[in-house]
């Protein structure tokens, strides 16, 4: 059994946190393509790098598809789950009503946070304001750290 906090897919320093942001942002655009095209759901031909060309994918070694595979696919088989915490942190906005993009930053987070529990939950709070602020409009990572601090203080905090 892994250890919460413990990263299951290990690399070293600075270039991994660059490398896992990166295959964050992956697993954001799969999982943005997923839910506009409202195909949230596992098969058997499922592109796990949406919008990427084969060279793209083919400059990702090993370790890095693994941990996208690991994020969409685990996102993907525990949706109804991350969904309802979504809607129970969300107080005054329904998931429906969340950005596209927010809302998968959110169920990725949610993901490591409350089921894999593969990092720390600092860094996954991090990397989702990390993103919002990249992908989404100017105030939606406010709305994000809230969310998944909430989520933190009260089921993770010690």
């Amino acid at each position: 059994a892994q250890e919460r906090g413990q990263d299951q897919y290990p690399l070293q320093g600075n270039r991994q946190l660059m490398r896992r942001h990166r295959d964050r942002e992956i697993a954001v655009s799969t999982l943005y393509s997923l839910d506009f095209n409202n195909e949230m759901e596992l098969s058997d031909d499922l592109d796990l790098f949406q919008g990427m060309s084969e060279e793209e994918v083919a400059s990702l070694d090993e370790e890095d598809r693994a941990f996208v595979r690991f994020l969409v696919v685990g996102t993907l088989e525990n949706l109804a789950q991350i969904d309802e915490l979504i809607s129970r942190y969300s107080l005054n906005r329904p998931i429906e009503k969340i950005d596209i993009v927010d809302r998968n930053i959110l169920r990725i987070a949610f993901y490591q946070l409350a089921i894999s529990r593969d990092v720390h939950p600092l860094v996954v709070i991090d990397e989702a304001v990390k993103l919002s602020q990249e992908l989404s409009n100017d105030v939606s990572f406010r709305f994000i750290n809230g969310l998944l601090d909430a989520y933190r203080k009260e089921n993770l905090s010690r």
